[in-house]
C-alpha cells in the first residue's frame, strides 16, 4: 500500500545548536511518488529523512501518513523501510537470511519467508545468491540485497539515504535504473536523499531543493532548469549566465541591451538568466556581439567563454563547431529561454 506523506512546519534543533538543522518545512508527497530531497552536505535533507523514519524526533511540527500523525510514533510501528549509504549486511548470515531478517522479527511463518525472499531477490535481479555471504558479493550486489531486505517487509514508505554514493559510475547508473523500475512496479511511495542533481533529475517525479534547513523550491525536475525561483536554485542547477537590470514595459533592460521576454517577469525582477545550452547564434531578437575568450572541448559538447559588454558569458555548442580565440561572434538569447529572477531571491 502506498501512502501520502506530509510534513507540517517540521523543525529540528540539535542539542546546543543556535540555528535549526531543519527549519519549518512543509511538504506533501503523494502516494506512489518517487520524491527527492536534494542539497549539499549539511542542508538538512538526511535529518528530514531520519525524522520521517522515526530515527530522530522533531523539535516541533508534525509528520503524517495518510493524515495519521506519526511524529511521536516509534520507528518500528511506522511500517517504513530505510536503505543507507552502506549496505550494513550481517556478515555471519547468508544473503537469504539477511533478506529474511525483518520477516523473522515479525514472526512470519517459514514458508512465507522463503517465498518472499525468493521474490525479492528476483526483483533486484539476484536470484542465485541466497546461500552466499556478503563478502562474496560486489558493492553493487550488496546494495541490491539491502534494497531487497527493505522491500521484503512490504513497507508503506521506502526511504533511501544516498544509496548510490558508494558505487562507481557504471554501478550507479545500473542501480538507478533498478530503483526506478522497482518503484514503478510496486507503486511504492519512495523518498530518497541525494546531493547529486543529475541523480535527482533522472530518478525523481518531484524534487525538493534544500539549503540551510529550508526549502528553496519544490517542483518537477524540468522546472529547476527552465523556471528556477531564485538565484540560488539557478546556480545549484548549473546556470552561469546572469545579467543585472530591470523590467521596463515587459522587457528586461540591461547594459547589454533590452531583451524581449516570452514569460511574465516578477515585478521586482532584476536578474536575467539563460542556460548555456540555450544560447543561440546569429542575428535576431535579443542578439548582441561578443568576443571569444577561450573554448574547451568536452567530447559531447564544446564549452565557450566570451567577453561581452557585461563581462564573461558562457555557452555550449556542438563539438563539431570551432571558435578561435579572439573571434567576434553574434549571440542570441531566445525570448522563450530567458528567465527573470527577483533581486531578493538569494539566501543569505
Amino acid at each position: 500500500m502506498s501512502v501520502q506523506v506530509q510534513l507540517v512546519e517540521l523543525t529540528k534543533f540539535y542539542p546546543n545548536a543556535t540555528t535549526p538543522s531543519v527549519d519549518r518545512i512543509d511538504l506533501s508527497i503523494e502516494p506512489g511518488m518517487l520524491f527527492a530531497l536534494l542539497g549539499t552536505s549539511g542542508c538538512g535533507k538526511t535529518t528530514t529523512l531520519k525524522m520521517i523514519a522515526g530515527l530522530l524526533e522533531p523539535t516541533s511540527g508534525e509528520i503524517t501518513f495518510d493524515g495519521r500523525p506519526v511524529a511521536r510514533v516509534p520507528a518500528e510501528r511506522r511500517n517504513v523501510a530505510m536503505v543507507f549509504q552502506k549496505p550494513l549486511l550481517f556478515p555471519n548470515m547468508t544473503i537469504g537470511e539477511n533478506v529474511a531478517f525483518g520477516l523473522r522479527m515479525k514472526k512470519v511463518d517459514k514458508a512465507r519467508i522463503r517465498e518472499q525472499v525468493r521474490r525479492m531477490l528476483g526483483l533486484v535481479r539476484l536470484p542465485d545468491v541466497q546461500d552466499r555471504r556478503s563478502g562474496e558479493l560486489s558493492g553493487g550486489q550488496e546494495q541490491r540485497v539491502s534494497l531487497a531486505r527493505a522491500l521484503v517487509t512490504n513497507p508503506d514508505v521506502l526511504l533511501l539515504d544516498e544509496p548510490l554514493s558508494q558505487l562507481d559510475a557504471n554501478l550507479r547508473v545500473e542501480m538507478r535504473d533498478l530503483i526506478r523500475s522497482i518503484q514503478r512496479e510496486l507503486g511504492l511511495t519512495t523518498i530518497f536523499v541525494t546531493h547529486d542533481q543529475e541523480e535527482a533529475v533522472m530518478l525523481a517525479d518531484q524534487i525538493a531543493l534544500m539549503q540551510h534547513g529550508r526549502l528553496l523550491q519544490v517542483d518537477k525536475p524540468a522546472s529547476f532548469y527552465e523556471r528556477p525561483e531564485s538565484l540560488d536554485v539557478a546556480r545549484f542547477f548549473g546556470a552561469r549566465n546572469f545579467l543585472q537590470g530591470r523590467v521596463v514595459d515587459g522587457r528586461f533592460v540591461s547594459s547589454l541591451g533590452a531583451f524581449e521576454l516570452a514569460h511574465t517577469p516578477p515585478p521586482d525582477g532584476e536578474i536575467l538568466t539563460i542556460r548555456q545550452e540555450a544560447v543561440a547564434f546569429g542575428p535576431g531578437p535579443n542578439s548582441f556581439s561578443a568576443r571569444v575568450q577561450k573554448s574547451l572541448y568536452l567530447g559531447t559538447t564544446l564549452r565557450v567563454w566570451v567577453e561581452s559588454a557585461v563581462g564573461v558569458l558562457e555557452f555550449t555548442a556542438a563539438p563539431g563547431r570551432r571558435f578561435a580565440d579572439g573571434t567576434e561572434v553574434i549571440l542570441r538569447f531566445p525570448p522563450e529561454d530567458v528567465w527573470v529572477l527577483p533581486a531578493s531571491s538569494a539566501v543569505a
